[in-house]
């Protein structure tokens, strides 16, 4: 696990560069959708093969100081997690490949939600995040990678318990979701497509209209591994708003993620050129906006 300091300008963004400071010295098999515990003074993340919950105690800004990791162990691969609002009881909501589950204590007993409306052998929970009302929306990748049989769900709360909603579909890995700053825009990933979607968004309703592809991003050159850099631009993974609006789409290989703004035609406003596709970081730097705010991140609406 890394975190991202500003250290030097940068011409891309008008914004200093990062610098990665290591936090973790056991390392991850993945790690994936990391959220601040602002309440807490903690960061939590999922390590999805690993089928583990992290969580540390992190303070101070220019000089970080980290306590050792905790660790929670799963049974089933975790996708994403987020915090339950204190006047809803609290505690920690996780998409995991068998279903949506609740815990209401660190290491208590997980409370199944809602089971998984597919085929486990074959899918499972991958990216998802709170809306602006606090209602939970999770991904869904298809393993094999051949089909678009990916999934994006709303977790809604009804009387006598949860259902998950399918709100779009054509996925093949459901990756990073972000909101505009005024609540009226949805936009959602498909790694495997290369490709960010968005649609009108009714914060009230939590429904969309409008569906159109924000941002098509050219696929990775045959051949290119992991680990490898060149002048490509890649896949999406992880998504953040930015203070002007802009939507950071985050790609593996390059030093930063690739910024468009909504209102210029596609491919008008990038970041980086330099970045491979398939895996990625999620950035969650000083320069990030705080569009959605812990108080926010509950499963669902009372």
């Amino acid at each position: 696990m890394h975190n991202a300091r500003m250290t030097m300008p940068n011409p891309f963004l008008t914004m200093p560069m990062p610098a990665w400071q290591r936090l973790t010295e056991q390392p991850d098999g993945l790690s994936e959708s990391p959220f601040w515990h602002a309440q807490e003074s903690r960061l939590y993340w999922v390590d999805i093969p690993g089928r583990r919950i992290g969580r540390m105690r992190v303070q101070g800004l220019d000089q970080l100081q980290a306590e050792p990791p905790e660790y929670w162990d799963l049974p089933e691969e975790p996708g994403c997690l987020a915090p339950v609002a204190r006047e809803d009881g609290g505690g920690l909501v996780l998409a995991r490949r068998d279903g949506v589950f609740r815990a209401r204590a660190w290491g208590g007993a997980w409370e199944l939600l809602a089971p998984a409306p597919y085929d486990t052998t074959r899918l499972r929970f991958n990216d998802g995040k709170c809306d602006p009302r606090g209602r939970l929306w999770v991904g869904t990748m298809y393993e094999p990678r051949g089909q678009s049989l990916g999934v994006l769900y709303r977790l809604d709360r009804q009387a006598g318990g949860y259902q998950l909603q399918p709100m779009a579909h054509g996925a093949i890995v459901a990756n990073g979701l972000a909101w505009s700053p005024d609540a009226r825009t949805l936009y959602w990933s498909c790694t495997g497509h290369h490709q960010v979607r968005a649609w009108q968004f009714d914060a009230d309703s939590g429904t969309l209209a409008a569906e159109r592809v924000f941002q098509s991003l050219p696929k990775k050159a045959r051949g290119l591994g992991l680990g490898r850099r060149a002048r490509l631009r890649g896949a999406p993974r992880r998504r953040q708003r930015g203070r002007r609006g802009r939507v950071l789409v985050g790609t593996d290989g390059g030093r930063l993620p690739q910024a468009f703004c909504p209102r210029r035609p596609p491919a008008a406003d990038r970041a980086h050129p330099g970045a491979v596709p398939d895996h990625a970081l999620l950035w969650r730097a000083r320069w990030a906006h705080p569009v959605h705010h812990q108080r926010q991140r509950r499963p669902a609406r009372a």
